[in-house]
């Protein structure tokens, strides 16, 4: 079975809830990716949650049983890039 790629985009400005910028299959996720690489976004690879985020709408935050995870995910992120999310405090 041939399986497309697949990949959802996510923006958080810090003030507001993450929120699907960018999804598709095939041919636009290899984009979303390449895009995502070469302005040194990380990348996490995960195709149950893909599966949840691809069904969002563009612009659509996500949804609250999300939070953790994609939390999770942004924290894991800021670290690899040296960077401290606004108003953090440890």
């Amino acid at each position: 079975m041939n399986h497309l790629p697949k990949a959802v985009a996510l923006h958080y400005d810090e003030e507001h809830a993450p929120k699907v910028v960018a999804s598709g299959e095939g041919d636009i996720a290899r984009e979303i990716m390449e895009i995502a690489r070469e302005h040194g976004v990380p990348l996490y690879e995960n195709p149950d949650l893909v599966a949840v985020l691809a069904r969002l709408e563009l612009g659509e935050e996500i949804p609250d049983v999300l939070y953790r995870v994609i939390a999770e995910i942004i924290a894991f992120a800021f670290y690899i890039q040296g960077r401290t999310p606004k108003d953090f405090s440890e």
